[in-house]
This record gives structure tokens, sequence and C-alpha cells, in this order.
């Protein structure tokens, strides 16, 4: 099943996407159908997720590791997810513009399978962990790459305002296992992973997160990069493209 959300005869609604392109408006992003639907191409869409927080994986992907020059000392692998957040005011909707920031000179890409938490979750188990996974989106994060050198923490690199354009639905029936993450700009080719190269799999990532969080319906959970991550220009379109998804389309202003 694919949720939306969007905007229809100037309210914001949730609903249910059937194969003729028919929105069935529900009561939430998890209630039922109300009785009253949209076409689709009447249907704003906004980013499918209602987070209180946006909790992000870094480098999760060994050649990611490899081409920013991350390795550890001893080439070994990460033992830990490594954790960053973006805050809600970091949404940014498919198909709309995301300004280039006059504030950095280095602003990238960086393509990822994203998910939607269904149910409140804390101390999951690699065997309940999916259970919490309401479905499964396409996210971009955005990052000021030149301020992620810099700073204490990644507040302005990654969790300015609009950094996390997301959708373009969520989708229910998915397993995350092995699925091809593809980004690309202007039409070319940049990213060209699977999900099956992650050094920690959603599982384990769900199982970390919430040892010290508790997720909330709504949030969002980034799972990570593959390589291939660039800089952009004003004018550039990025496409993430997720198996099974579908593709998020961004264009930079």
């Amino acid at each position: 099943m694919r949720i939306v959300k969007g905007t229809a005869e100037g309210r914001t609604i949730w609903g249910q996407l059937d194969h003729t392109d028919t929105v069935h408006v529900t009561a939430g992003m998890q209630g039922e159908p109300t009785g009253e639907t949209f076409p689709l191409s009447a249907v704003s869409l906004l980013a499918p997720a209602e987070p209180t927080k946006i909790v992000c994986v870094g480098r999760n992907y060994l050649d990611h590791i490899r081409e920013l020059g991350n390795m550890l000392p001893d080439n070994s692998l990460p033992q830990e997810p490594g954790l960053f957040l973006k805050g809600p005011n970091t949404l940014a909707e498919p198909g709309g513009t995301v300004a280039y920031p006059e504030w950095t000179q280095s602003f990238h890409y960086e393509g990822e399978l994203a998910l939607v938490i269904g149910q409140v979750a804390r101390e999951l188990t690699p065997e309940t962990a999916l259970d919490a996974v309401l479905g499964y989106t396409c996210g971009l994060d955005l990052t000021a790459r030149d301020l992620q050198k810099t700073d204490l923490q990644w507040v302005r690199a990654k969790a300015a305002d609009r950094f996390c354009p997301l959708g373009p639905w969520i989708e229910t029936e998915l397993d995350p296992t092995d699925l091809q993450v593809q980004t690309r700009v202007n039409g070319q080719t940049r990213q060209n992973g699977r999900t099956a190269q992650m050094i920690f799999d959603v599982r384990q990532i769900l199982t970390y997160v919430t040892r010290y969080l508790t997720l909330e319906p709504g949030d969002v959970v980034l799972t990570g990069t593959p390589d291939g991550v660039g800089p952009l220009q004003p004018g550039d379109v990025v496409e993430v493209e997720v198996q099974g998804i579908g593709v998020l389309t961004t264009p930079i202003g």
C-alpha cells in the first residue's frame, strides 16, 4: 500500500493511493478511509511524515567512507552506527525547489532509503524492529560539505531548513534487505548502490537507535548513502530512486 500526504482543496490530507492513481482520504497517517477521494493529479504532495525528529545514520556504506577519506586508522569497519539528527524544519516536499544556500560553497546530494515509523518504539530487538516501521520512502540528505568539516556539530551542514526532501509517498509492502538506491543529477547517474551493502542493516539501525531514543509515530530514520556523493549547482535537478518505491525529484534553485 502507498500512503500519501498532500494538500487538496486548500487543506492537508493523508490518503491511500491505489493502482488507478486515486487517493482515498484517511483519518490521519494510519487512519481508516473516510470515503472521500481525489485524483492524484489534484493533490499537491507533501513530505510523507510527521516527525518529532529525523534520525540519520552516517557512514553506513564502505565505499562512501572511503570516498570521503573517513576510514579508521586500522581500516576496520565502524563498530556502531554513527548518528546525527535533523529537525522537522528540514523537510521538503516532493518536487519542491530547494534554494542553494548562499553561505556554503559545497552543497552536496546524498540519496538514501528512509524509514517512516508507525508506532512508539523503544528498546527494539532485531526480531521486533521491522514491526515499528510503517513503511519506506526516498530521502535526500542535503549537506553543506564545507561546513561539515568546520562545525563542532553538523547543525548548519545537515539540519538547515529544507535539507531533507522526502517522498514521494510511503510504501508499506517492501523488504528493505536488498534494494537499489540510485541518485541522478540532471539525468546522469551519480550514485548506484544497494541496501545489502549497508554496514548496519535496517534491523540493526533500529535496535541501536531505540536503545537511546524513543521513536514516535511519524518519525523518520535515514539509513545512510552509497558512494558517489558530489556537489550541486543552482539549476540542477536531483532524482533519488529507491527500488519498489518511486522517484523523489528535487530542483535546486
